[in-house]
């Protein structure tokens, strides 16, 4: 079963992410406008759209249109990828 809380609460960010998460969704949000934006992806989908997969997590969010690719042993964000 799958912990939404605790995704939300343990997700952290390496420093290449940022970059990642910015060329990957064509943005240009500084550090704080990503994780604010990622956290209030995470709260606001629902426990149907969060998956496991071998050892990721991903959330998939139409609204937003973003899926998010979360280690489910470190809970560090790897990617976030238009859909």
């Amino acid at each position: 079963m799958i912990d939404k809380e605790e995704i939300i609460k343990k997700h952290c960010y390496t420093e290449l992410v940022y970059e990642r998460i910015n060329k990957k969704l064509c943005i240009n949000f500084s550090k704080a406008e990503i994780e604010k934006l990622l956290c209030k992806v995470l709260s606001e989908t629902s426990l149907e759209n969060y998956f496991k997969k071998g050892k990721n997590f991903y959330v998939f969010n139409e609204n937003y249109q973003i899926k998010i690719t979360v280690n489910s042993n470190t809970f560090r964000i790897i990617t976030v990828d238009k859909i």
